[in-house]
């Protein structure tokens, strides 16, 4: 949508201009001043907020010295900017036209007071400027502060110096290439190797850049050209600019959810990577990824420091966060909900939620705090990987599943089509690895006995310590009783991640799910009975000794009394506590406050019209009034709106999505429609609707699958992942010179050398 100029008298739009406009500012006192000038009465009864968010002036009403221009596509307002040139008297000459922007006709006391106000500032700068004048490193100071000065030839050349440097840091980022080249051990003695940096650096010397060169010919040849220091240092000015750009986005959409995905190693360290989703300015939701944060083994402490770097260091206001989700591992789940709580506590409007990437099932096998469970999980995302390390080996696969399903065919071509996907994530993963189970022992099996030696040794020792791990009858227990106990949440699972009616209507099949559970733990004899039988069955099918766990044998072996049979040890210590873990996760995610979120989805119009037009979203909206900007008209808009569907043409589809939705062009027309719609569609539980704006989390799993552990960094993963996000290069070079030097940094000595070239 254009912005419109909100100056009297001023028809300008941003889509007929090349001029900027600039939002109202948030800080009251500059805000106040900026109406004052403006002179509509209309805007002086409207909140800080509200002017930020729905009102810009355009920058023909400042002047030239308050506006600085950092790079050709970036142009800013100074902190203490005040718009100053405005037409007031132009209307005048047409005094029947319609004025929507209508002028604030002044009293003589408001003139007096205004008069008074100018002779005040015009008195200040006059003492200004004559403190100034008695004190002349203040005024030099001042005049550096406000870029007034020019450049000397020195400081010019400085700054084309680190924006050399700067365009190879970034140019590495994009296209993934690590700072370090060879390892020093790896170098022969006597040979100099640099690392990429260097190496890149000393290219664009021999191709003939000036600046680099001239800096080079005053380099001492025992010394670094660019110090790993500087190097650093640039990088994370690199890094902040970068997530700036996201984050500026973020805050001008005002209302944000946070997501972490599952723990990674980056170079030698885990760290937990975070993505925000926001709905921007063309209302399309996206889900950006803004960074790495340390992990913590302490779960308080990662709470602690998870909420400063969000909130002092990035700058977002956890008041406008409205979900948080966070798809870990086994063993990490109990920390991110430690998390959750702490951040729920301070911001009660966080809804702690799913996120849509992650299938419920997955998610609550994941969070199962039992050690068998973790252990089973981690051998079937082993046995998934080690099919798809070759094509022959999914074709080796292939072969057994056609011999096994002889008799039926189109299931045997159903699982081969699964096993080429990354089935571990499906709603019925562990339907699928029971049905697959034998096929997968006997594939194992072949490819560990092969008398061909079709397969290197590498190949065939994993094959072997697979098949060992897949043919223990503990596994075979779990997966099991996990098969069976998520059977119940199945299909709630897969409507969440389904069509916006689907998940409207999964939210009220809740309390069906938690029925069967509870049902489920009151009989839990008869059940487990029923499990162990059927696993039992699978062992002696695939010829697999039932048996005790071996350090549970070793523990009960000078326990003469010990009358515990395999039956009971299993229900104790595995089917009770996964029922009674995935009840209490369900309360947990899907609390009071996710269910209204969710039933206010009954806003999108397909759900209404399933719902015969007869709905009451205003009931559960309550929970979001804070965020609507005219909730006292609330009431009569929902009818309007429902009306509006209800009594459309026949030639028109009701739009069944929040993506179709917010894209209404008379959507402007119903505000707290459109914001409740833009707070819903953040939910992490929602899908995002448009897959381009999800390039976050593919390009972060990209990254990781395609960079060697020790080669990945935070900073420049983070240039890679966003590479298609604009870089201003000019306020990267002034940021490092306001942090860190002032002149040229002098090279440090260090043993490697750049070679004349």
């Amino acid at each position: 949508m254009p912005n419109f100029c909100a100056a009297p008298n001023c028809t300008r739009k941003s889509t007929q201009s090349d001029l900027a406009f600039f939002r109202f500012p948030r800080d009251p006192a500059r805000c106040q001043k900026w109406v004052e000038n403006c002179r509509r009465a209309d805007l002086e009864d409207k909140t800080p907020d509200q002017l930020n968010k729905h009102y810009r002036l355009c920058a023909k009403h400042f002047e030239t010295s308050m506006i600085c221009r950092t790079s050709p596509y970036r142009t800013v307002l100074r902190d203490n900017a005040i718009p100053t040139i405005f037409d007031l008297t132009s209307h005048l000459n047409n005094p029947h036209s319609r004025h929507r922007k209508r002028i604030k006709e002044l009293s003589e006391d408001e003139i007096r007071t205004l008069k008074q106000k100018k002779i005040e500032e015009a008195s200040e700068q006059e003492q200004e400027t004559n403190s100034n004048a008695q004190n002349p490193s203040a005024e030099v100071g001042n005049q550096q502060d406000g870029n007034v000065l020019p450049l000397t030839l020195e400081e010019k050349e400085n700054k084309e110096y680190l924006k050399s440097l700067f365009e190879i840091l970034i140019l590495m980022g994009k296209q993934n290439i690590p700072l370090d080249g060879h390892e020093a051990d790896e170098i022969p003695e006597g040979l100099f190797a640099p690392d990429n940096f260097q190496a890149l650096l000393e290219c664009r010397i021999n191709s003939g850049e000036e600046v680099l060169r001239k800096r080079f010919e005053t380099t001492a040849v025992n010394t670094l050209f660019c110090s790993k220091a500087q190097q650093r240092q640039m990088l994370e000015i690199c890094e902040s600019c970068i997530r700036e750009e996201t984050l500026r986005e973020v805050r001008d959409s005002h209302f944000f959810s946070i997501i972490t995905d599952d723990v990674v190693d980056i170079a030698g360290e885990e760290h937990l990577p975070v993505l925000v989703r926001f709905v921007d300015e063309a209302h399309n939701l996206r889900e950006e990824f803004v960074g790495f944060l340390p992990y913590e083994a302490d779960a308080e402490i990662l709470a602690v420091k998870f909420h400063t770097t969000i909130t002092e260091k990035w700058g977002l206001n956890m008041e406008y966060c409205r979900g948080q989700a966070y798809i870990v591992s086994s063993g990490f789940s109990s920390k991110m909900k430690v998390v959750a709580s702490r951040l729920l506590e301070k911001y009660p409007q966080a809804v702690y939620t799913l996120c849509s990437s992650c299938a419920l099932n997955s998610w609550l096998a994941k969070s199962v705090p039992v050690i068998g469970v973790s252990v089973a999980l981690g051998t079937i995302e082993e046995v998934c990987s080690f099919f798809h390390r070759s094509p022959q080996l999914l074709l080796e696969l292939d072969n057994v599943i056609s011999v096994l399903f002889q008799n039926s065919e189109e299931r045997g071509k159903e699982l081969k089509e699964i096993c080429h996907s990354q089935w571990t994530g499906r709603h019925d993963a562990f339907e699928i690895l029971v049905d697959l189970l034998q096929a997968l022992v006997l594939c194992l099996d072949g490819i560990n006995s092969d008398t061909n030696i079709r397969w290197n040794n590498c190949i065939a020792g994993r094959a072997f310590v697979l098949c060992s791990a897949v043919t223990d009858f503990d596994f075979i227990v779990t997966i099991v009783v996990l098969k069976n106990v998520l059977s119940f949440t199945r299909a709630f699972g897969k409507n969440l991640q389904g069509q916006t009616s689907d998940v409207f209507f999964a939210a009220s099949s809740l309390t069906a799910v938690l029925h069967s559970l509870n049902e489920v733990m009151e009989n839990i004899e008869v059940y487990h009975e029923f499990w162990f039988e059927e696993a039992t069955n699978l062992a002696a099918k695939l010829d697999i000794q039932m048996k005790l766990p071996g350090k549970f044998r070793r523990a009960q072996q000078g326990n003469l009394e010990s009358q515990l049979t395999s039956e009971s040890y299993y229900k104790d210590t595995l089917s009770v506590p996964t029922v009674e873990h995935i009840i209490q996760e369900l309360k947990d995610i899907f609390s009071e406050q996710h269910l209204k979120a969710l039933k206010c989805l009954s806003l999108v119009p397909s759900v209404m019209g399933q719902l015969k037009f007869n709905t009451s979203e205003e009931h559960h909206a309550d929970m979001y009034r804070s965020d609507l900007p005219n909730p006292d008209t609330l009431s009569a808009e929902l009818h309007c709106w429902r009306i509006k569907w209800k009594h459309r043409g026949k030639d028109i589809e009701l739009p069944s999505t929040i993506y179709e939705a917010l894209h209404l062009p008379d959507i402007k027309f119903f505000p707290n429609v459109y914001a409740l719609l833009k707070v819903l569609c953040i939910l992490p539980v929602m899908k995002v609707e448009n897959e381009r704006y999800e390039n976050g989390r593919k390009r972060l799993k990209a990254y990781l699958r395609n960079t060697l552990t020790d080669q990945r960094s935070s900073n420049l993963a983070l240039l890679n992942i966003n590479f298609d996000i604009k870089h201003d290069l000019d306020l990267m070079v002034d940021t490092y010179i306001k942090l860190y030097t002032n002149k040229p940094e002098l090279p440090t000595n260090n043993s490697e050398t750049i070679e004349n070239p």
